[in-house]
C-alpha cells in the first residue's frame, strides 16, 4: 500500500479553530469537516517542506497565510484507508490566526469556526482529533512557555480544561494527564484544573480564569466543566477586546508604549494613532519586535528605557499605555521592569498613563513574586557584587489608572473584583 504524506492545519482564533466542509471537488472524504489538508507534494509531485505546504495551503483554501503564526508541528502519524488503497502519513499544524474572514476556494463548500471538542461530534474526515491532540495545548504548554504573555497563556490553560473535559465526556478520559484515574471524572478534572492554576504562579490571570470556570461549574460533570470552560474561554476573549475598546477611548494619536501587551496593540489597532514612541524594553527587548509590527502603521519612534522620561517631555505624548501582568488590590501595577520609571516620567510630564487589562489580572492578595531573570544579562564579569535584574516592578497607583472591560476603576472597584477573586479560588471545597 502506497504511503503519501498529507498535511491537516488548524488555524486557531479566539480559542476556536476553522473548520471547512470538503466539497466534491476533492479526491476523497466529500461532504465531510476537517482542517486545512493538502498534500506535502506539490501539484507537480514534488516534494515540499511540510511547513512551506502548509502555508501554500492555507494560502490557497482560505487566503489567510499573511495573518497566520506557526504555533506547534506535532508527530505524524498514519492512516490505512483501504477504500483508497493508501496509507495517509498526516502531518498536524497548528497556527494563530489573527483574522476570522476566509476566502475559499472550490474544494470547500462552508466553513465554521468552532470550539474543537466539536470534531468529537460532526462527522469528520479520518481522526480528526488525533491531528488536534497531536497539536492541542496541554498543561505543559501552560508551565514551560516563554514566549507569549499572561492573557495569552490564560487561554490556553482554558482551552486545556475545556479539551480534557470533552474527553471524559465522550468516554475517552485516559487522556485525561494527571495521575491515575479512579473512576471520577470530578476528581480528575479537578485535578487539571489544580494544576493548570498553579502553572504559572506569577501570572495571576491564569489562575483567576481557572478559578473563574471552576466555581461556575453547575454540577461535577464532564460536560458542566467543558461548558464552563467554554463560557469563560468566550468571556476572557471578550474581556481583553472591550478593555482595549474602552481605552482606545481615553487615549490620543500619540502614544507611548513600553515592553509587548497584547491588549495595548489592540489599542493601537482601534486608535490608528499618528506616532508610536516605544521604549525597547531591556533586557529582553520585546519593544523592538513591538516598533517593527508598527513600523507599518504608524510613525515610531523606538528609544532606550533610560531615555524614555526625557521623550515623553520632548515628543509631546498623549498617553502612555502600557499592558499588567497583574494589578494589586490597592490599585498599584505589577509589570514589566521600566513601567514605575516610565508612568512616574509620564505624571512627571503631564502625560496620562493607562494600564489596560481585563479585570481578571486583578490579584486578589496584594502578594507578588519578585522574579529574577539571568544576572549574566546585566553582568557577565568576575567582580565581587551583587547583581539585581528583576523581571518586573511596581506602580504607584496614584501614577496609573486601570482600564478595564469595566471602565476606568477606581481603588474601591479594584478592591471589590479582587475580594471576588479570592471567594473564586474556593472551589476545590465545594463538597
Amino acid at each position: 500500500m502506497e504511503t503519501r504524506p498529507v498535511l491537516t492545519c488548524f488555524l486557531r482564533s479566539e480559542g476556536e479553530v476553522l473548520l471547512l466542509r470538503r466539497s466534491d471537488a476533492v479526491g476523497s472524504y466529500q461532504g465531510q469537516w476537517g482542517g486545512v489538508a493538502g498534500h506535502v507534494a506539490d501539484d507537480a509531485g514534488r516534494e515540499r517542506d511540510p511547513e512551506t505546504a502548509a502555508r501554500a495551503e492555507i494560502d490557497e483554501e482560505t487566503g489567510l497565510a499573511d495573518a497566520v503564526t506557526l504555533v506547534r508541528e506535532g508527530d505524524s502519524f498514519q492512516i490505512a484507508d483501504t477504500d483508497h488503497g493508501v496509507r495517509w502519513r498526516v502531518h498536524p499544524f497548528l497556527f494563530d490566526c489573527e483574522a476570522r474572514t476566509v476566502a475559499t476556494n472550490e474544494e470547500t463548500t462552508e466553513t465554521a469556526w468552532v470550539h474543537p471538542p466539536e470534531i468529537l461530534t460532526r462527522e469528520t474526515v479520518p481522526r480528526l482529533w488525533t491531528s488536534w491532540d497531536r497539536v492541542r495545548p496541554r498543561v505543559g504548554t501552560v508551565r514551560e512557555d516563554r514566549t507569549h504573555g499572561s492573557a495569552w497563556l490564560s487561554l490556553r490553560a482554558l482551552e486545556v480544561l475545556r479539551d480534557e473535559a470533552a474527553l471524559a465526556d465522550a468516554g475517552r478520559s485516559d487522556d485525561l494527564e494527571t495521575a491515575e484515574r479512579d473512576g471520577d471524572d470530578w476528581d480528575a478534572l479537578a485535578a487539571v484544573a489544580a494544576e493548570l492554576r498553579e502553572a504559572r504562579p506569577s501570572m495571576v490571570v491564569v489562575a483567576n480564569r481557572i478559578n473563574r470556570a471552576m466555581t461556575a461549574v453547575t454540577d461535577e460533570s464532564p460536560t458542566a466543566v467543558e461548558q464552563a470552560a467554554t463560557e469563560t474561554l468566550n468571556h476572557a476573549v471578550t474581556a481583553d477586546r472591550v478593555a482595549a475598546a474602552v481605552a482606545a477611548e481615553h487615549v490620543g494619536d500619540r502614544i507611548a508604549t513600553l515592553s509587548r501587551s497584547g491588549t495595548v496593540s489592540t489599542v493601537v489597532d482601534a486608535v490608528v494613532p499618528e506616532a508610536v514612541l516605544v521604549a525597547e524594553s531591556r533586557p529582553g527587548g520585546e519593544g523592538i519586535g513591538v516598533a517593527e509590527t508598527l513600523a507599518d502603521r504608524a510613525a515610531v519612534t523606538l528609544t532606550t528605557d533610560a531615555a524614555l522620561g526625557y521623550a515623553l517631555e520632548d515628543w509631546t505624548a498623549a498617553a502612555l499605555v502600557i499592558g499588567a501582568d497583574r494589578v494589586l488590590p490597592d490599585g498599584r501595577v505589577v509589570n514589566k521592569v521600566g513601567t514605575r520609571s516610565a508612568a512616574l516620567s509620564a505624571a512627571a510630564a503631564d502625560v496620562d498613563c493607562y494600564a489596560v487589562c481585563a479585570t481578571d489580572k486583578i490579584a486578589p492578595r496584594a502578594t507578588w513574586d519578585r522574579e529574577e531573570r539571568d544576572a549574566r544579562e546585566v553582568y557577565a564579569g568576575d567582580a565581587d557584587m551583587a547583581v539585581s535584574n528583576p523581571t518586573f516592578d511596581v506602580t504607584p497607583a496614584s501614577a496609573v489608572t486601570v482600564v478595564t472591560e469595566r471602565g476606568v476603576l477606581e481603588t474601591t472597584d479594584i478592591e471589590e473584583i479582587a475580594d471576588a477573586h479570592r471567594d473564586r479560588g474556593e472551589w476545590p471545597g465545594r463538597r
